[in-house]
C-alpha cells in the first residue's frame, strides 16, 4: 500500500523536475518529441522505485541517467533540421552541440543546466575529474568555436534552449502514478516467477566455493585462494555440479619489490601499500581510462615505490623551501580469466596511453619490445605541468596476467628508456612464473614504432604530439576535424587547396589554447589533409615548393626560409618560416610544412605570436609526428 505522503512527494518532484529534464534530454538529442517520451517513461520509473528514489539528496540525478539512455534510442539523428519553426539561434547552438563527442555533449550540459560539482560530474558519465576537466575544456572550445562566441556565453546560448519546450504537454501525475503501480505489480510478479524458477535450477548456478558468485572484488587475489568446501557439507544439488576451480593465488611475491627497482632504476626506493585496487577511484597512472583494463578479471594488484632525486636545498632567508623533487614508479597487475580477455585488456591500456587527453601532456616516443613476455610496449610522455617530468609507462602480458609498470622522472631529460624496458623485464619475469603466467623473457629488444592512430582522426595530428609555446602555461585543445572547404593552413605564398582538381577524403581541424592570456586573435595551428593520385601527389609538394621559394621576389613584404627537407621513394617533408608584413614594421610569423606519404599529402601552418612560439626543432619533431600519421590517410576516391 502506498501512502498519501509517498504519491504527495512523487507529484511535487514530477512538477518540480520535468521541465529541467525535458530541456537537459532536449539539448542532449535535439528531438522535442523523443525527449518528453524519454521523460515521461524515465518519471513512471522513478515512481516504480519511489520508496528508494525519495531517499536520495537529488532525485532527479536518478532520474536524468534514464532519461537520456531512453531519448537516445529514440530519435532520429539530426531531427532539428525537419523543425521548420525552429529558430536560427537554436538550430545554430543544436547544430554546435551535435558536432561535439556524446560525452563532451553530456559533461557540457550537466555543468551548464545542473548544479552539479564535478566530482558527481565524473561519477554520472563514468570518467576521472581529471578527465572530466579536459573533456569539459574541449567542449567548451569546440562549441565556443563553432557558434563564434566567447566561451562565457556558452551557457546563455545552451539556456535559451528553454523557449522551445515551454509549449510541452504534460500528462497528470495521476497518469504517471497509474503506470509507474502497474509496473511495479508487474515487475514483483516477474519476480516471484524467477525465484522459482531459480530455486529449480539452483544446481547449475554458478558460485565459488563459498556459494558467492564470483567477482573481481571477491577473487583471493592476495595470499591464498579460498579452497572447495568438504564434499558432505554440500547438498545433493550442489555436489552434482563441481565448484568452479579456485582463482589463480597471486599475492604480493609477484610483484617489484623495492630493491628490484632500485637494481634497474638507480635511487634510494621505497615501496608502499600493496592493494588489490578497490579503493578511491582506482586511477594510478596517468591518462589510466578506468579501474581495470578487464573489468571481468578475477584479481588485481598495485603496489607504488618512491625515490628522491636530491636532497632538500636549504631555504634562503624569508623564503620557503621548495619540496624535494622525487622519482615515482607504479605497478598494476591483473590476473583474467583467460588469455583471450588478458590480450584484449593489453589492446586496451596501450590505447589509453597512446591517445591520453591529459592536459600539457606531450607523447614522445612508442616502442615495441620483442622478447619480452608473449607482447610488450613501452609509450614516452613529457608532462610540461610544473613541475616538469617524464613518464615512461610499460605495458606487458604474459599468458593470463598484464602488468603496467609507469616511472616518472622530474626535468626533461632524455627518457631513460633502458632502465624502463629493464625494469619491465624484471616485472615479467616474477610473473611469468606465477600461476597464469606463460611467456618469460628472452634477450628483448626496444624498437620504435608510428604512434598509434587517434581515433578521431587516424590520419591527423592530436593534441597530445603539440609541444608547447613559450611559456604560456595551459593546454591546447582541437576541434573536431570537418571536411575541407577552406585550408586555414596556407600561408599568402602558397595558398594551398584541398578542394579544387582530384583531392578526396580533405579534412582540416585546428588548435587553439583557450583562455591564455596576451594572445593575439590569429594565433593557433591548423592542418589539412586530403588524398591524391601519386603523381598528383608529388607533383601538389613540389608545387608548393617552388612557390615558397620564389615568394621573397614576388612579395617584398615577406621573408622566407627553409628549417628541413628530406625525400624519400615514399615520402617527402619541407618545414618553412615564413614572415609576412601586414603593415610598416607589423609583421605575422608562421611555421608551415607541406608533407607527403604515399598518396597522402598534408599541411602544417602555424602562427606563432612573440612570446608563445616553437623552436625549429620542436616544430620539425612535430612534422615527423604528422608525417607518422598521415600514412594512415585512406587512398584516394577512385
Amino acid at each position: 500500500m502506498v501512502s498519501r505522503y509517498e504519491r504527495d512527494s512523487f507529484e511535487f518532484f514530477y512538477r518540480d523536475v520535468r521541465d529541467e529534464l525535458l530541456l537537459q534530454t532536449y539539448a542532449l538529442t535535439g528531438d522535442l518529441s523523443a525527449s518528453e517520451k524519454a521523460v515521461r517513461d524515465a518519471l513512471v520509473v522513478a515512481w516504480h522505485h519511489w520508496r528508494k528514489v525519495s531517499l536520495l539528496e537529488d532525485a532527479g540525478n536518478w532520474v536524468r541517467p534514464l532519461a537520456w539512455s531512453r531519448a537516445q534510442r529514440r530519435h532520429t539523428a539530426r531531427w532539428w533540421h525537419r523543425q521548420r519553426d525552429l529558430p536560427a539561434d537554436v538550430r545554430a547552438t543544436l547544430e554546435a552541440l551535435n558536432t561535439l563527442t556524446l560525452t563532451q555533449r553530456k559533461v557540457l550540459l550537466l555543468t551548464t543546466l545542473t548544479a552539479q560539482p564535478l566530482q558527481s560530474i565524473a561519477g554520472e558519465v563514468g570518467l576521472s575529474q581529471s578527465a572530466v576537466e579536459r573533456e569539459l575544456q574541449s567542449a567548451t572550445t569546440q562549441f565556443s568555436m563553432q557558434r563564434d562566441v566567447a566561451s562565457a556565453n556558452v551557457r546563455p546560448l545552451i539556456t535559451a534552449i528553454r523557449s522551445e519546450i515551454g509549449s510541452a504537454r504534460w500528462p497528470r501525475s495521476s497518469i504517471l502514478l497509474r503506470a509507474g503501480t502497474a509496473r511495479r505489480r508487474s515487475h514483483t510478479t516477474l519476480g516471484i516467477a524467477a525465484a522459482v524458477a531459480a530455486t529449480v535450477v539452483a544446481g547449475s548456478l554458478v558460485t565459488d566455493a563459498d556459494g558467492v558468485s564470483p567477482d573481481l572484488a571477491t577473487k583471493a587475489i592476495v595470499g591464498t585462494a579460498p579452497q572447495p568446501a568438504p564434499a558432505a557439507a554440500q547438498t545433493p544439488s550442489r555436489a552434482a555440479t563441481p565448484a568452479p576451480e579456485p582463482a589463480p593465488s597471486l599475492n604480493g611475491e609477484a610483484l617489484l619489490a623495492a630493491e628490484q627497482v632500485a637494481a634497474e632504476v638507480p635511487g634510494a626506493w621505497t615501496a608502499g601499500a600493496t592493494t588489490r585496487n578497490t579503493e578511491g577511484d582506482g586511477l594510478n597512472i596517468t591518462c589510466q581510462q578506468a579501474r581495470y583494463a578487464d573489468p571481468q578479471g578475477v584479481g588485481s594488484l598495485v603496489r607504488s615505490f618512491r625515490a628522491p632525486v636530491k636532497p632538500e636545498a636549504k631555504a634562503a632567508k624569508g623564503r620557503q623551501a621548495s619540496p624535494p623533487l622525487t622519482r615515482t614508479a607504479v605497478q598494476a597487475v591483473e590476473a583474467s580469466a583467460t588469455q583471450e580477455a588478458s590480450a584484449a585488456a593489453y589492446d586496451l591500456e596501450r590505447s589509453w596511453y597512446a591517445a591520453c587527453a591529459a592536459p600539457r601532456l606531450q607523447l614522445l616516443s612508442t616502442h615495441e619490445v620483442t622478447g619480452l613476455g608473449d607482447a610488450a610496449t613501452l609509450v614516452v610522455m613529457r608532462s610540461w605541468a610544473e613541475p616538469t617530468g617524464t613518464l615512461v609507462v610499460g605495458i606487458a602480458r604474459t599468458g593470463e596476467l598484464t602488468t603496467t609498470v609507469a616511472t616518472t622522472t622530474p626535468g626533461e631529460g632524455d627518457a631513460p628508456l633502458a632502465e624502463s624496458a629493464a625494469l619491465l623485464g624484471t616485472a615479467v619475469s616474477k610473473l611469468c612464473t606465477a600461476p597464469g603466467g606463460a611467456t618469460c623473457v628472452s634477450r628483448p629488444r626496444l624498437d620504435e614504432v608510428p604512434a598509434a592512430p587517434l581515433e578521431a582522426a587516424p590520419a591527423m595530428i592530436g593534441e597530445l604530439d603539440l609541444p608547447p609555446v613559450g611559456e604560456v602555461a595551459r593546454p591546447w585543445a582541437g576541434t573536431a576535424p570537418t571536411k575541407a572547404a577552406t585550408n586555414d593552413a596556407a600561408t599568402r605564398c602558397d595558398k594551398a587547396s584541398f578542394v579544387k582538381g582530384p583531392f578526396s577524403n580533405a579534412q582540416t581541424r585546428s588548435f587553439l589554447i583557450p583562455d591564455a592570456t596576451r594572445l593575439p586573435p590569429q594565433f593557433g595551428l591548423t592542418e589539412t589533409v586530403g588524398s591524391l593520385p601519386t603523381d598528383r601527389a608529388k607533383k601538389f609538394v613540389a608545387t608548393i615548393r617552388e612557390r615558397l621559394a620564389t615568394c621573397p621576389d614576388r612579395d617584398l613584404g615577406t621573408r622566407v626560409a627553409t628549417v628541413e627537407e628530406r625525400d624519400t621513394t615514399r615520402e617527402s617533408m619541407t618545414a618553412w618560416t615564413v614572415q609576412v608584413e601586414i603593415k610598416e614594421d607589423q609583421f605575422i610569423d608562421y611555421r608551415m610544412a607541406i608533407l607527403r606519404s604515399g598518396t597522402a599529402v598534408a599541411q602544417l601552418g602555424f602562427i606563432a605570436a612573440p612570446d608563445a612560439d616553437m623552436t625549429d626543432d620542436s616544430f620539425t619533431a612535430l612534422v615527423d609526428r604528422a608525417l607518422e600519421r598521415l600514412g594512415n590517410q585512406p587512398g584516394p576516391a577512385a
